[in-house]
């Protein structure tokens, strides 16, 4: 049977195969570490117990109709204060847009702003932004990064592309690095966007930021900064995206939440009404009610996000000892998010049955074979195939599991010749 181009076209997630291959060792009865989904262990990291008893109480008062297309007004509001508060950012609730996590916002921030042909900016590796390019038509721009910038874009990578661009895509802290703008890199980017729409014609389509600030909230010892606080003049071309699904461990509670130009959000909230991709209404209630308990929320992200950094840290650390013992490993410093990048440079070596390792997931699969651990190749997340460095998501991991991985890392690593 024929299908759409489209269907025919567009790409799977790398992740969720590599998982599916990790599932199906795991029904074999091997114990694999799984680093490679951006989700958490609700058995590991559950969500804030207040939380889950304000869903429940919405249940059983029977908050189970549609809710509104852009969200229950209460919750709108207590997304204002809540961004007032915790950064400054100033928005009505009527420039406040929930929807069931935050994929349906980056996707409606797609088909509000692009039409097939739009030139669209993003990093590479950055997550799933070549995807939402593919779906939309888009003319996509992958901008290299380095690991010297800590795999984030500068002014200056952006600069030979932005002429007549619609769409410039940024996170931070970023998916899949875990690492963070500095605030003189951010400034330079947003004053590159300024005077790119200084010279745009009345009635050209000017160049937009969606902006991604999903791990705002889970940061360690850094500032989180975002452009439209900088440079508010960035106000009308800003379309952020946030929620609490990590930085409440709430993933499949899916409350999402992008905010930014009321005349934007209004045709994103149409979008996501006909996808049909709103919050549901016990969740929305239960959130407004959670997030303005200020000593309860404060209290569960410093204890969870102290338990995430640790493990992260300890990989960190793991890495760099290996290091230092003479393998051709790295890592990156743990800024924000549940991600720490990491460098396995072993492209060419032979494993112990003779096979040669030929790209980043080839070294990949070595590691699940040989070592029990899986992570995520930055192949998966648009850089090129002979990209070494690699994502490890500690979600879904305590700290004694990523305590011993590092001895089977060496292990394995030793065998390659």
């Amino acid at each position: 049977m024929s299908v759409s181009v489209l269907a025919q076209t567009l790409k799977g997630s790398e992740i969720i195969k590599i998982g599916n291959e990790i599932n199906e060792l795991k029904r074999q009865g091997q114990n694999i570490a799984n680093l490679t989904i951006g989700d958490f262990d609700p058995n590991i990291y559950p969500i804030p117990d207040e939380l889950r008893e304000g869903i429940i109480e919405a249940y059983q008062d029977n908050q189970t109709n549609y809710p509104p297309a852009d969200g229950i007004l209460e919750l709108r509001k207590q997304v204002s204060a809540f961004l007032a508060k915790h950064h400054n950012i100033q928005v009505t609730p009527n420039e406040v847009l929930i929807s069931s996590g935050s994929r349906p916002l980056i996707y409606s921030t797609f088909l509000a702003l692009v039409d097939a042909g739009d030139k669209v900016i993003y990093p590479a590796p950055s997550w799933n932004n070549n995807h939402y390019c593919h779906i939309t038509g888009a003319q996509e721009i992958a901008v290299i990064t380095h690991p010297e910038n800590n795999f984030l874009p500068k002014a200056a990578d952006i600069a030979p592309h932005i002429k007549g661009a619609t769409l410039l895509c940024l996170c931070s802290p970023q998916n899949p690095t875990g690492t963070m703008f500095e605030k003189a890199d951010l400034e330079e980017i947003c004053d590159l966007v300024i005077a790119e729409n200084a010279t745009r014609q009345p009635g050209e389509k000017p160049l937009y930021i969606m902006y991604d600030q999903i791990y705002a909230m889970l940061t360690f010892g850094k500032k989180h900064y975002d452009p439209v606080t900088l440079r508010p003049k960035l106000k009308d071309y800003v379309v952020y995206i946030d929620g609490i699904s990590k930085c409440l461990a709430a993933t499949g509670v899916r409350v999402g939440w992008g905010f930014g130009p009321e005349n934007i959000i209004g045709k994103m909230r149409s979008i996501v009404g006909h996808m049909g991709a709103w919050a549901p209404k016990a969740e929305q209630v239960a959130t407004a009610q959670f997030i303005q308990q200020d000593e309860q929320l404060q209290n569960y992200l410093s204890n969870f996000s102290g338990r995430i950094q640790e493990c992260l840290n300890t990989l960190y650390q793991g890495f760099q000892q290996l290091k230092s013992e003479g393998f051709a490993v790295d890592a990156i410093e743990p800024m924000g998010a549940i991600y720490l990048t990491i460098k396995a440079d072993y492209i060419g070596k032979s494993t112990p049955e003779g096979d040669v390792l030929k790209s980043s997931a080839d070294i990949n699969f070595y590691l699940i074979k040989a070592a029990k651990v899986a992570l995520v190749p930055f192949s998966a997340f648009g850089a090129d195939d002979d990209v070494t460095w690699f994502r490890a998501s500690v979600g879904t991991s305590t700290l004694e599991d990523i305590q011993g991985m590092i001895p089977r890392i060496r292990e394995a690593l030793s065998q390659l010749k």
